[in-house]
């Protein structure tokens, strides 16, 4: 298993944001996380990344404890999470934002080949790299966050409401993208995102999470089915 949340409890504050989450991603697999506005989706992420360090419960990544490491120690085990808002550096150009996604590596021919290779996924990105990261669409800053968390070589990729603000176009695209990084790079994904219907079409299995707790969990395609998901979060 690569990654186990265990009964984990986070606050902002004394508001307790998160209540006893369990839930566990396997290697290779696309999983996500759906529910409402203020559910703690964005929490859940925040707290495998060390943004908001649960206040009790464990988070295991293949099987070691990371819950009281830094953010920047979690990054170095193989951890990437893309913020919701994308919050690229706007000052900064295409190729200095890519370079910042590979600053904790050493190896120079590997980083050339990952850069290589979104260079290739997001061809406009290419046609861009001198130009700074505040003078691209909201597509292409997307498409510019997803890129600089690649080259950091994540096993475990974590995407918050990548389709936020898009286009129903570059939605779309986008997550083709995100089904092509998980075959192509074999990178297993955490998927959270607002439009349930796009993301459990998208991933192996689905949670939902209620008021910052999980309240049902199974194979994506049956909560795609289920007649509650429907209408709650499908409009059917």
């Amino acid at each position: 298993m690569m990654l186990e949340l265990r009964g984990v409890n986070a606050y902002y504050g004394n508001i307790q944001a998160l209540h006893e989450i369990d839930l566990y991603v396997e290697e290779g697999e696309i999983i996500t996380l759906i529910g409402a506005n203020g559910a703690g989706k964005s929490t859940t992420l925040m707290s495998i990344s060390g943004i908001v360090p649960p206040r009790s419960g464990e988070i295991l990544f293949r099987g070691k404890p990371i819950h009281g490491m830094s953010p920047d120690k979690i990054v170095a085990l193989g951890i990437c999470q893309v913020p919701e808002g994308r919050h690229i550096f706007p000052d900064l150009t295409v190729a200095e934002n890519l370079d910042i996604g590979a600053f904790l590596r050493r190896d120079s021919k590997k980083i050339k080949e990952d850069l290589d290779y979104v260079y290739t996924l997001f061809p406009h990105l290419a046609k861009r790299r001198n130009q700074p990261g505040g003078n691209l669409s909201g597509g292409e800053q997307q498409m510019l966050a997803i890129s600089r968390a690649l080259m950091a070589r994540p096993q475990l990729l974590l995407l918050d409401e990548p389709s936020m603000g898009l286009a129903p176009l570059v939605t779309r695209k986008i997550f083709e993208i995100i089904r092509m990084i998980n075959k192509e790079q074999n990178t297993t994904i955490f998927l959270v995102e607002q439009n349930a219907n796009l993301a459990l079409k998208t991933a192996n299995r689905g949670y939902v999470l209620e008021n910052g707790r999980i309240t049902l969990h199974d194979q994506a395609d049956k909560l795609l089915n289920n007649e509650d998901i429907q209408k709650a979060y499908l409009g059917i």
